[in-house]
């Protein structure tokens, strides 16, 4: 392998070097985290950083294709649906006028401004963080260079190559569509996520295979936006959760006229010019798009990550200790190619406390309390433990379940769906997990997680000021249940 070189391929013997070189490998939520967090640490005068990017687009999945878009995308179906059935009699339902066109375009522009805003800017406005466009690797003479496994090469999307050293590395490459192994597939056009997200036209059926985050949220914004839905689920929805959740959200779904088929495997896959045929055990559906949402697999197979002996599970994720750092020193991983949970927050906050590591501090990422959404409607809000995992660790626990027709705001709102359902210690009442499913649940969740972040008891809970008609209040009401019946109550009852 050549020299190692800077970014501007100066490689003079006697230049002097900056006190810290980081080559970060992505440009998502992690890396630009990692880059800030660095600078902040290190001192701008003393750190110089390197972003390499593969793709035509810096920001990574969240913004481009995650995250922002979808969101986009569910809030814009959620109004097409109070158009077309809202719950006050005083007020006419009619069907929406959409023109997915409009809408895309919209979408596609709000991404571009936050791409600039939050990932392009930070490059103009610091000189010290450089973008390379290419794809890196650890190379095969990597070990046994005289550089050891402090460098990557770089096939740059210009032509030619590079070879970049750096004292730290930060593998932040991301995630990417996991396409399950089903006969005729691969011969179809099917869509992933990122088509589903930025169509220009709402098809008449889609089905979607799989029951993943992505899966149901998008399978519920199509619905809403006039297609007819059909989620074909290998197991059951959200089967990973409290089962509660998974059969109250289908319950929700089916009031949509969105059909869910548990338990249901695709045996094979056919398509002619004009529509999808899907064959299953026992029957065959018929739909002119399909979707393939069936989770996601990180980015890390082109790495060659086995030339430094960086350490993956059998997914491929990149197992990290709780400082970031995989089994080589110097070099660590954040975000959805590692093996922690596949969240932008947890990527962003992983790679902050990576960078902090990288520059002599000491810092780790504590998930005890970690809040979870997934933006259907209604909301899906998790923290901390399920009763089964609490019973795997050998917690007994007490339970309560509150259903959301006990919380003021949801009846004045005429959208009782739901419920709150909270764990605690047996022995001494501290809550230790929460699950909810509501509308809006994700904006009651946080309240949940900083009290068990505290150590509050469900009683502690209980005896806290929460205003009156809010959503929030329902934790409040859930935790009274623990010690009386709270359909006694007065309002406000304190």
């Amino acid at each position: 392998m050549s020299s190692c070189c800077s970014t501007n391929n100066s490689c003079t013997s006697n230049e002097q070097k900056p006190a810290l070189h980081i080559a970060i490998i992505g440009s998502g939520s992690a890396a630009f985290s990692c880059a800030l967090k660095a600078l902040d640490e290190n001192g701008k005068d003393n750190t110089r950083i390197t972003i390499i990017e593969a793709s035509d687009n810096i920001g990574g999945c969240c913004v481009n294709v995650g995250c922002v878009p979808s969101k986009i995308l569910i809030r814009a179906a959620q109004l097409a649906q109070q158009q077309r059935n809202n719950p006050f009699v005083g007020l006419k339902n009619h069907s929406p006028e959409l023109n997915r066109k409009l809408l895309s375009a919209q979408q596609s522009s709000r991404v571009d401004e936050l791409r600039q805003a939050k990932y392009q800017k930070m490059l103009d406005n610091n000189p010290q963080i450089t973008l390379v466009k290419g794809f890196a690797h650890f190379s095969d003479e990597s070990s046994s260079s005289s550089t050891g496994k402090n460098s990557v090469t770089v096939t740059l999307s210009h032509g030619g190559e590079e070879n970049i050293c750096a004292d730290k590395f930060l593998i932040a490459t991301g995630s990417t569509p996991t396409i399950p192994n089903i006969k005729g597939l691969s011969d179809t056009p099917y869509w992933t996520s990122t088509e589903a997200l930025f169509a220009t036209k709402t098809p008449e059926h889609l089905v979607v295979i799989g029951s993943s985050v992505i899966a149901l949220e998008i399978a519920q914004a199509y619905r809403r936006l006039g297609a007819e839905v059909t989620v074909i689920a290998r197991h059951t929805l959200l089967y990973k959760e409290d089962s509660l959740l998974g059969e109250e959200l289908t319950l929700a779904f089916e009031k949509e006229g969105i059909t869910v088929l548990n338990n249901t495997q695709a045996q094979e896959i056919n398509h002619d010019s004009k529509a999808f045929t899907i064959k299953l055990e026992d029957t065959s559906i018929t739909c002119d798009q399909l979707l393939i949402s069936t989770g996601r697999h990180a980015n890390t197979d082109k790495l060659n990550l086995e030339n430094v002996d960086v350490s993956t599970d059998r997914n491929g994720c990149i197992i990290v200790n709780d400082k970031m750092e995989t089994s080589v020193e110097g070099i660590y991983a954040a975000g959805d190619c590692s093996n922690m949970p596949q969240f932008v927050y947890v990527a962003a906050a992983a790679s902050s406390r990576a960078a902090i590591n990288m520059t002599g501090g000491e810092a780790n990422l504590d998930l005890t309390t970690m809040p979870a959404v997934i933006f259907t409607d209604p909301q899906v809000a998790t923290v901390g433990l399920t009763e089964q995992q609490a019973e795997q660790q050998n917690i007994s626990t007490i339970s309560r379940v509150l259903t959301m027709d006990n919380v003021p705001r949801a009846l004045a709102n005429f959208e009782t769906d739901g419920f709150i359902k909270m764990i605690a210690e047996k022995s001494s009442g501290k809550l230790i997990g929460c699950q909810i499913l509501a509308h809006e649940g994700g904006e009651l969740i946080q309240s949940a997680a900083i009290a068990m972040h505290n150590n509050m008891t469900v009683e502690d809970l209980a005896n806290q000021l929460f205003p009156y008609l809010t959503m929030v209040e329902g934790l409040k009401l859930c935790a009274q249940t623990f010690n009386k019946d709270v359909s006694e109550l007065s309002c406000c009852a304190g």
